[in-house]
């Protein structure tokens, strides 16, 4: 008996909704992240990328727990000097709910082509419509 080994030709791609309203925005970062390595599917390969799409809607509505919204900050680099950039998890949740979704899950993915490849395959909507209705996504729960 030998182990089986999935193929990135073979890998059939289907489509999942989360929706993120009233949940802790790190709980579902974890799940969007999974379902975008694959790591749900009994035939997991982990040097290849057999994961799928994910759609998560109502980031807006998402929680963060403890004093995160206060405390956390989003910080970025220009590479210039003085080109620290830092805003606060209260003003990024309320302007651009999408990005904090969106950069909490590509931290939880790996740091390499296959994390590269999987991160484009998120799509992230504040409100609870998205455009992905042709693809008939299916309810993920966790």
């Amino acid at each position: 008996m030998s182990t089986f080994m999935a193929k990135k030709e073979t890998v059939e791609r289907k489509w999942y909704v989360i929706d993120a309203a009233g949940k802790p925005l790190g709980k579902t970062a974890v799940a969007a992240a999974n379902i975008l390595r694959g790591k749900h599917r009994p035939e997991f390969t982990p040097h290849v990328d057999c994961g799928e799409f994910v759609v998560i809607v109502n980031a807006s509505k998402a929680v963060l727990t403890g004093k995160k919204l206060e405390q956390k900050f989003y910080r970025h680099h220009s590479g210039y000097i003085g080109g620290l950039k830092e805003v606060n998890y209260k003003t990024l949740m309320a302007t651009k709910p999408e990005l904090a979704m969106q950069l909490a899950v590509k931290g939880m993915l790996p740091h390499n082509s296959i994390g590269r490849n999987a991160i484009t395959r998120l799509k992230v909507y504040a409100g609870a419509e998205h455009n992905q209705q042709a693809q008939k996504p299916t309810p993920y729960e966790f």
